[in-house]
């Protein structure tokens, strides 16, 4: 056996004996099922089938009890709280409805899938759940991605720029395959170790699509004239641009698109409010023949962001944690007795609350020398007074810590975390002078080796009143140091047009996204992969667009971060994929490409007290949780269901 073989061995037997113990499927013979409420009138005019007959043959069975649940009742109506329309993509987050998922270990298990075969790292063979419909009742099979990879992935109008990343590593497609009816497989020439993760990712790399409901929208299978009429009568410019609206899955915007999720939505937009309903062919039931999920529908009540606080202290939604900040605690605390609800607080799984990003491709020459000497960095670093902020800010409820991994994730090593993290001025003063920062005016501000005073400006977002805060109180750390420090908010597209435009210097905005990962997650977010990045906007871009545009990585460290990225990419093991994360975790405490300042600040999360089954804890974040995707929303419920 090779290793590749015995890597993903390992992990499928893992998720499989997870499967086993947890999410065992059971056949219908074995299994007595309960008619959902919700849908007992339709069942009885046979305007629906009864569910024995709407779930799968081998149903993905939740045990409550072995995750520590309890069973729950049907019925409810859920309320939450976002800022937009384009929010509702929220209810697919939360969902988190995927053919692979995260479970609370931060395993990847089959959850759409029954099974998932994998063969040399390159070959995986997907097997889905016999019997499995879309929402509207359509059985769902290989013809589904057969639609999506033939028909929409390699089709020059709807993905001009070719499938997604995850399925053309290097720049190679696989060669896709219909076994039969539900089982599918991708080969590919070497490793593909992004293909899983992406899968299940929070905002995942679809690789199927309702064939039935999107052909109408397609220009090889639809008839001209009734195409012709269905364009008109979008008023969008063409079929491509049509079928793109009307396909979409990860926005869920369009009610008639089937659907594999828990709830699915039944509101065309605009509106103010957006109602999703239970899915009657949903995939999931509990250990005692209830099909998931137990809460009927969910409404999302759209109003301005800035409200949302004390909405929720008013006892306006059920579920809340969208919109919060930590520094809401205290008011949405004072209000738990007025409304029956309680104030939790989770962990966030971001590598920092509050991060410094020093652009490395600053088009100020002066700067950008700066910048990229990693004393600088380090005595950036120890100039600033963690604990002072925690206690605060924070009420010392955060970590004085870098922007790296968090201690939940198996990469974790207390020497990322610390790295350069205890004050010392002293120290800080000295890297500074030995930089040959000497000069100083008569108020004590060094002078840069063009004469100008260093002087720093360090631009937000303004999104967060805590950055701001921490801003003002690194006043007076760096004043110690010669060194004067300023700050600016700005609109958040404007602050990103002037990082990827070399114009900021310093900014400031939250760590990696997800600082729980294990060696199986791609580590992009230590290295240039995308322009969002703020430490080197312009690497970021080059290496995205292929070297088309941006600025190729000409800084030692910074291009061997690149060189180890790729190496993943082609990693046979997971032993190989562990490695390379640690060389990876190593460079980037040492070279301090970002600055962290605290993380772990608690996330408040409100909950109704009528609501069961939601975490005291848990991990807080987009990446890898889903926000409370890991913590399947499907098994939550009410206590005073029929009521509700």
């Amino acid at each position: 056996m090779s290793g590749v073989e015995k890597s993903w061995g390992l992990l499928l037997r893992a998720a499989a004996l997870c499967s086993a113990l947890l999410f065992a499927g059971v056949a219908h013979a074995a299994a007595e099922f309960t008619e959902t409420p919700f849908f007992a009138k339709a069942v009885a005019a046979k305007e629906l089938p009864p569910v024995v007959e709407r779930v799968p043959l081998s149903p993905r069975v939740i045990d409550m009890r072995a995750l520590g649940k309890t069973p729950g009742k049907h019925g409810g109506s859920l309320k939450l709280l976002m800022g937009d329309q384009r929010d509702i993509r929220m209810m697919t987050i939360y969902g988190y409805t995927r053919l692979m998922t995260y479970n609370e270990k931060l395993e990847i298990v089959p959850d759409v899938l029954e099974k998932l075969d994998v063969e040399d790292g390159r070959i995986f063979t997907l097997h889905l759940r016999k019997g499995h419909r879309w929402s509207d009742g359509h059985p769902f099979t290989a013809e589904d991605f057969r639609y999506y990879w033939e028909d929409v992935a390699n089709n020059k109008r709807l993905s001009a720029s070719g499938p997604p990343l995850a399925l053309v590593p290097g720049g190679k497609a696989p060669k896709f395959e219909i076994i039969d009816q539900e089982t599918v497989r991708y080969t590919w020439e070497t490793p593909n170790p992004l293909f899983v993760p992406a899968l299940a990712d929070a905002q995942p790399t679809y690789i199927y699509m309702p064939s039935h409901y999107l052909r109408q929208f397609h220009q090889k299978y639809a008839k001209p004239d009734d195409l012709a009429a269905l364009v008109k009568a979008s008023r969008l410019r063409d079929w491509g641009a049509m079928h793109e609206r009307m396909a979409r899955q990860y926005r869920p915007e369009n009610p008639d698109l089937p659907t594999l999720d828990a709830w699915r939505n039944r509101t065309t937009p605009p509106a103010e409010q957006f109602l999703f309903e239970r899915n009657p062919y949903y995939h999931r039931v509990d250990s005692e023949g209830r099909q998931l999920p137990y809460i009927d529908s969910v409404r999302l009540s759209l109003g301005s962001t800035a409200l949302i606080p004390a909405k929720v202290g008013g006892g306006e939604s059920d579920l809340q944690a969208r919109y919060l900040r930590f520094d809401n605690y205290t008011f949405l605390k004072d209000a738990e007795k007025r409304n029956g609800q309680k104030v939790r607080l989770w962990d966030r799984s971001q590598g920092a609350y509050v991060a410094i990003y020093p652009n490395l491709n600053t088009t100020d020459e002066t700067f950008r020398t700066l910048m990229r000497d990693v004393r600088f960095r380090r005595a950036f670093s120890l100039g600033i007074n963690r604990h002072d902020i925690n206690n605060v800010i924070f009420f010392g409820l955060g970590r004085e810590a870098q922007n790296t991994v968090l201690p939940e994730s198996p990469l974790y090593k207390e020497a990322y975390d610390k790295a350069y993290t205890r004050y010392d001025p002293a120290e800080a003063n000295r890297l500074l002078d030995e930089i040959g920062l000497t000069k100083r005016d008569l108020e004590g501000t060094r002078l840069l080796p063009d004469g100008r005073k260093l002087e720093i400006l360090i631009e937000s977002s303004g999104d967060s009143t805590e950055e701001t805060d921490v801003l003002e109180l690194l006043h007076s750390d760096f004043e110690k140091l010669g060194i004067r420090i300023l700050n600016r908010s700005l609109q958040l597209d404007i602050l990103r047009k002037r990082i990827r435009s070399g114009q900021t210097v310093m900014s400031v905005s939250i760590g990696i996204d997800n600082a729980v990962p294990t060696s199986e997650n791609p580590p992009d977010a230590l290295a240039p992969t995308e322009e969002s990045q703020f430490q080197w906007s312009m690497w970021g871009q080059y290496v995205e667009t292929n070297g088309m545009t941006g600025q190729k990585i000409d800084m030692p460290e910074v291009a061997e971060l690149d060189r180890l990225r790729r190496e993943w990419r082609q990693s046979k093991t997971s032993e190989e994929r562990r490695a390379i994360w640690e060389k990876m975790l190593t460079i980037n405490a040492d070279q301090l490409f970002s600055i962290g300042i605290v993380n772990d600040v608690p996330q408040p999360v409100v909950v109704t007290n009528r609501l069961r089954n939601v975490p005291e804890k848990g991990l807080y974040g987009f990446q890898p949780s889903a926000f409370f995707g890991i913590y399947m929303p499907d098994t939550f419920w009410f206590a005073d269901a029929a009521a509700n």
